[in-house]
Formats: structure tokens, C-alpha cells, sequence
């Protein structure tokens, strides 16, 4: 049986006494509403009759576009390249640095998250339709966020190591067991990552707009003031902590790197263990500003602005743009990590190196057949 309006999920704004000129006219209006906090123009037409405010209708056509085409890529270039690195470093097994421990962790992480993009890319592609189930909603949710999340960690991780290793070597070095303390790490890094993001599956739903499907992000609208004090949780806990940590211990680190070798207390014994420091900060610093911080920082102002009760709609779809806007640059630390890995292995830059002179030297022989 085919739902009606009525079953519509709505996210009703709490204002002054609607006028016949707030009322949407717009032809867009009648075009499929998508999954977070799409609202049936059926309510702008009851609130004129009842005097009360009206029922936004969000505005999203770019992302039948623009995500498709971004995951489709994100897709096509993470695969292959998280699965080099996991390759490579579980070739290396029985002498696993904590670095590579971390960075093993962190592509896995990464991986998880590259495989959820089909049904994401299915979803916006056909105009936010959801038919892969109830489950497969907050599976896909609670994917994206744990492994953004658990990305983020294992930067942090590996940043620490570093700062640990040029500011206090002699801590470093005093360090037993070192590969099963990192292992035990990587334990509970994935520990603290299941529950931060488990309440997703609590809030992650499928509902029913224009009889279609969908799959809710962050909330159903309905549920948009208790997802609230959850969502700046995480985002403090899961971001923030490990932003300003990555950001002292950077700080800290430039500090040291940029004594005179001769200078006490600098660690760096050669110009290569240098700029190996440096490479790691300059990438880890350009993921978490270009790929988290824009994510969450427009995802913290949409969570404000949707739980103001006089918002206006503008206002609202506003901020759902530009937030959904950003889940592309979230979705790029997936390709950008194992750019971390090539840049502070010099032993891979070097093999890699070697693999494209004997393609190239195969090639220009066929050439010259």
C-alpha cells in the first residue's frame, strides 16, 4: 500500500504566524525529497490554513552530481591504493616498526570505509532511494563515521610517535615491547572508535518520502534535537581532542627541526630522518585541514542551525548545502593517507621509483622495435 503525505517525516520550525507571501511557489518543490530532513510541501500548504509556521523544503539537487561523482572516484583510486599499502606492510610482518603498525591500521581503516561507497553511490545517483534495507542504513552510517573517526586516531597515533621520537628520544628508546604496546593501541583505538560512533545505529534510520525510501544521515528530522548533544560529542571527543593534539605536537616538533643539528636536544641525527619529520607533518597537517576540518566545522554550524526553532528556511537549506557539500573532502583522506605512507617510507618511494624506470624502460624498448 503506497504511503500518503501525511507519513511524510517533518522538521517543523517554531516562529512568528505565517504570511501568504512565505508560502514556496516554487516548481522545484515537486521533485523528490532526499534523506536528511526533506519536507513534503504538503505542510507549507496545511501551516496556511492553521497560521503557524511553515515546513522547510531542502534544496539538494546538486548532490545527485556531485557525490556520485566524487565517491565514484574516491572509489576507483582508494581501492587500489589502500590494498598496496596493506600489502606491502603485511609482506613485512615479522619486523613491523610501530609506524607501519599504525599506518597498517590506518589503511584498513580507510579500506572499510572505500567499500561502503557503492551503496552511497547508488543511493545519490538515484535521487537519495534507499532499497538495500533498514540495516544496511546504519551499517553504511556507522561505516563512514567510525572510519573517519578511526582515520583520524591513527594519525594522531602516529603523530605522537614521531613527536615522542625527536623531542624525547631517550623516552623512545626506553621503551620495551614496543611493536605490542603499538599493537595494544591499535586495540583500543578501534575500541574508543565502536563507541563513539555506536549511538549511529540508534539515530541512523530509513524513512518514507514521496513513497520512496531513504536513508538518513545524521537523524530523522524528527529526532534532529536529541541527535544534538550526541553530534557535538563526537565531533569533540572524535576531532577536536586529536586536532588540537596533532596540532601542539607539530608545533612542538617544528620547534626542534628547526635548531642547528649541533644545538642540544636535537635528535635528528641525519638530513634524511629531517625531512622525513618534515614530509609527515606537512601531509598529516594538509588531511586534517583540507579533508576533516572543513567536514566538521560545517557539520557543527548545520547541527546549530537545524535545532534553532526560529530558523528560518533559508537559513537551513543553506547549511545543508554547504555541509553536504564538504562529505567529498571527508571522503578524500581515504587516497590521501596512503599518500602518507609513500612520503615517509623512503624504502617504497625507492621501490616504487625502480618499478616505474623498468616500465618505462619496457616501454621505449617496444618503441624502438
Amino acid at each position: 500500500m503506497p504511503h500518503t503525505f501525511s507519513s511524510f517525516p517533518t522538521e517543523t520550525l517554531i516562529s512568528r504566524p505565517l504570511s501568504a507571501d512565505r508560502v514556496s511557489t516554487s516548481a522545484r518543490s515537486m521533485e523528490p525529497y532526499s534523506g536528511d530532513g526533506f519536507l513534503s510541501i504538503v505542510g507549507n500548504i496545511s501551516n496556511v490554513s492553521l497560521g503557524v509556521a511553515p515546513r522547510c523544503t531542502y534544496k539538494e539537487d546538486f548532490k545527485r552530481v556531485l557525490l556520485p561523482a566524487v565517491y565514484s572516484i574516491v572509489f576507483v583510486v582508494a581501492i587500489p591504493l589502500n590494498a598496496t599499502v596493506i600489502l606491502k606492510i603485511w609482506r613485512t610482518r615479522p619486523n613491523l616498526s610501530r609506524n607501519n603498525i599504525y599506518m597498517l591500521n590506518l589503511a584498513l581503516a580507510d579500506f572499510l570505509y572505500v567499500m561502503s561507497l557503492p551503496l552511497l553511490i547508488y543511493n545519490y545517483a538515484s535521487h537519495d532511494y534507499w532499497p538495500f534495507g533498514e540495516f544496511a542504513c546504519k551499517l553504511v552510517r556507522f561505516q563512514f563515521y567510525s572510519n573517519l573517526h578511526g582515520s583520524i586516531l591513527f594519525l594522531t597515533c602516529i603523530s605522537v610517535q614521531r613527536y615522542v621520537g625527536i623531542c624525547h628520544p631517550l623516552a623512545f628508546l626506553s621503551i620495551q615491547g614496543g611493536r605490542k604496546i603499538a599493537w595494544w593501541i591499535c586495540g583500543g583505538v578501534w575500541l574508543v572508535v565502536a563507541v563513539l560512533c555506536a549511538p549511529t545505529f540508534h539515530f541512523a534510520a530509513t524513512g518514507i518520502q514521496r513513497n520512496r525510501t531513504v536513508c538518513y544521515d545524521l537523524s530523522t528530522p524528527k529526532r534532529s534535537v536529541d541527535y544534538y548533544p550526541y553530534g557535538m560529542a563526537l565531533t569533540f571527543l572524535g576531532f577536536l581532542l586529536p586536532f588540537v593534539g596533532v596540532m601542539v605536537c607539530y608545533c612542538r616538533m617544528a620547534q626542534i627541526l628547526c635548531r642547528p643539528v649541533s644545538c642540544q636536544g636535537v635528535s635528528v641525527a641525519t638530513g634524511e630522518k629531517r625531512d622525513k619529520a618534515v614530509r609527515m607533518i606537512i601531509v598529516v597537517a594538509t588531511v586534517f585541514c583540507i579533508s576533516f576540518l572543513p567536514f566538521h566545522l560545517t557539520k557543527t554550524m548545520y547541527l546549530a542551525v537545524r535545532t534553532l526553532p526560529g530558523a528560518p528556511c533559508e537559513m537551513r537549506n543553506l547549511f545543508s548545502i554547504i555541509y553536504k557539500s564538504t562529505r567529498p573532502f571527508a571522503s578524500m583522506n581515504s587516497f590521501m593517507d596512503p599518500i602518507l605512507f609513500y612520503f615517509t617510507q623512503p624504502r617504497y618511494r625507492r621501490s616504487t621509483r625502480k618499478f616505474m624506470l623498468r616500465v618505462t624502460t619496457l616501454r621505449d624498448k617496444g618503441t624502438g622495435v
